[in-house]
């Protein structure tokens, strides 16, 4: 039997919360809920088969319009649609197979390094760092060394601010294009010109330390296929530069804090094989998968849907907008008993994590799924390999409440010193 919605209208103003909103809707109607955010009708979708509908059997009925950061963006891979979307991701994803990683592995190795040398420095002065910042340093001298096989200089560090910022400012921009442009041109026309550096190098064939990075792919293919324009690579880079740092650096601030509440997780994680064993590496990995569940990279993914459709035994209209919510499909109860509650043996014990499909997807699942994702988890893995079992950050003040934009992530600064593990004054 078909049925059709009962729309719920829901109040929605300038300070009202999406999260909030959406949680109650789920609540009260359960994981197929259909409600109203203003004049126009949406389906939220957070059951486990009717995610997998929506996004891994249906792409084609449900699809992505645009991306909220397409300003930042431009026709980057991420906000791309239809065809032109198909060629990009296909060149891309032939980067990003689990077995392509090993041509990331010394480029991760080395700014995780990098990074734990800076750490070994503030703990032996005591000096007072921002945890998230460091987390986004590592992560773009990462994706930096990835894309043009250049280490991460601080002149060019210095210009990439320009991406957070545009990032930060992105819910709060006039609604008209114009208008939100005029309102960050400062920090684009920097962003634009590090990457039409970059660009210039690449084409010079001039190779990094590193060995050619992946934009060199990117520029080769342009002598080939007219599509890539300079603009196109400049859209690809910033996107590559914006999915490849921002995401993977705000898990690890989450992992960070969370461990802070928790230090029997990390005293676990540390407990399970020695230094470089599979059984620690397992267990590191289960740290990040947990934090994952709580705070996806992916957190809320709008699609619109272009037929009618049976959706969970309700009739879908043409036309209606669908946001899937991994946030809240992570958080059900029906799936993740005590769901609040940070545990990293869910992904250790047998039976700890539900197995149906569309109960996990930090990463979004089907087609549009991020190319990135066994890089962002090789990635987090490695640098914690580096800095788990040395430091352990004591934060001076920590978020009391979660921000959602491009990302979920904390409200504020995450400031901290050092203390060493083997340190008594370290609390087990």
């Amino acid at each position: 039997m078909v049925r059709s919605p009962n729309w719920t209208p829901c109040a929605w103003s300038q300070g009202g919360e999406l999260v909030s909103l959406l949680t109650q809707a789920r609540e009260q109607l359960g994981g197929v809920a259909a409600l109203r955010l203003g004049p126009h009708p949406t389906v939220l979708v957070t059951e486990p088969g009717a995610v997998q509908h929506v996004l891994a059997l249906h792409p084609d009925r449900y699809v992505k319009r645009s991306h909220r950061a397409r300003l930042l963006i431009g026709d980057g891979v991420l906000a791309a649609t239809g065809e032109a979307w198909k060629r990009q991701r296909r060149l891309l994803q032939s980067q990003f197979p689990g077995t392509g990683m090993r041509r990331y592995e010394q480029r991760i190795t080395e700014a995780a390094r990098t990074t734990a040398e800076r750490w070994a420095g503030y703990a032996r002065t005591g000096r007072t760092f921002d945890v998230g910042e460091e987390m986004r340093r590592f992560a773009l001298d990462t994706i930096w060394r990835s894309l043009t096989g250049h280490p991460l200089d601080a002149a060019t560090a210095h210009e990439l601010t320009a991406v957070e910022a545009v990032v930060a400012a992105l819910p709060t921009l006039p609604a008209d294009a114009s208008d939100a442009r005029d309102a960050v041109a400062a920090d684009l026309a920097r962003i634009d010109a590090v990457a039409r550096h970059a660009v210039t190098v690449a084409r010079a064939g001039a190779v990094g330390p590193d060995g050619p990075g992946l934009l060199q792919v990117l520029v080769d293919a342009s002598a080939e296929r007219p599509e890539y324009t300079d603009r196109l690579l400049r859209d690809e880079l910033v996107t590559l530069l914006v999915a490849g740092h921002e995401t993977t650096a705000t898990t690890l601030t989450w992992l960070y804090l969370l461990l802070d509440r928790h230090p029997a997780a990390r005293e676990e994680a540390l407990a399970a094989g020695g230094e470089g064993s599979t059984q620690r590496r397992a267990a590191i990995q289960a740290l990040i998968s947990e934090t994952l569940r709580l705070y996806p990279s992916a957190w809320i993914l709008p699609r619109h849907a272009t037929e009618d459709d049976i959706l969970a035994g309700y009739a879908v209209e043409s036309g209606t907008d669908v946001l899937v919510c991994p946030y809240l499909t992570h958080r059900a109860p029906e799936l993740w008993p005590n769901p609040e509650h940070f545990d990293p043996r869910r992904f250790t014990i047998p039976g700890g994590r539900p197995t149906r499909l569309g109960a996990y997807l930090p990463f979004g699942i089907g087609p549009r799924a991020c190319l990135g994702l066994q890089f962002a988890l090789r990635e987090s893995t490695v640098l914690l390999e580096h800095l788990l079992s040395a430091h352990v950050p004591a934060f001076h003040s920590t978020p009391t409440q979660t921000a959602y934009s491009l990302t979920v992530h904390p409200d504020v600064p995450t400031p901290a010193t050092l203390v060493r593990a083997d340190s008594p004054c370290h609390p087990c």
